[in-house]
């Protein structure tokens, strides 16, 4: 079994391996594609990464792991510098409005030294519901649920799952 497949399914993997290394490399010439120029069209070389595409803008800076893991619903915003680390599934529902400099971090590295040093990742998914609305500079930690409707404040980490219509303000 690959790295890749281990880290699809959810198991730990080297983080530093090859095969990972080049698919981030992709990921990133991508976003710099759009990025450098970013028109409608250029949009392609980011969504044709993704697993699932409805319909959304995303602003430039934007940047992403991998792009297979991503899943985006209906009429999204993604505003200015924004980070998608996609070890794992991140999902975004219909009309989630996303603020400059957010960052969501699906992976996540052992406690201990040794085994951190030697590439070893593990990541779990983050999902947000529809409507959501997450104000600028937030951080979304692994396996973080967010409900429908809720509003993230502005430069919060996110260390626990929202409730639906729940505000979190950190």
């Amino acid at each position: 079994m690959t790295e890749f497949d281990k880290m699809r399914q959810g198991l730990a993997f080297n983080g530093i391996d090859t095969d990972l290394r080049l698919r981030r490399e992709a990921a990133r010439l991508a976003c710099a594609k759009y990025n450098a120029h970013p028109s409608k069209g250029n949009l392609r070389h980011i969504t044709r990464l993704f697993a699932e595409f409805g319909s959304l803008v995303i602003e430039p800076g934007f940047q992403c792991d991998y792009g297979t893991q991503i899943h985006i619903g209906e009429r999204g915003y993604i505003n200015f510098n924004c980070v998608f680390l996609d070890s794992a599934q991140i999902t975004l529902g219909d009309d989630v409005l996303i603020g400059p400099g957010v960052h969501l971090y699906t992976v996540d590295h052992p406690r201990d030294a040794a085994t951190r040093a030697a590439g070893e990742c593990h990541a779990k998914p983050i999902s947000i519901g529809n409507k959501v609305w997450i104000g600028g500079g937030a951080k979304i930690l692994p396996g973080i649920t967010i409900g429908d409707n809720a509003i993230i404040g502005a430069n919060v980490v996110v260390t626990r799952n929202v409730a639906n219509n729940e505000r979190y303000l950190g």
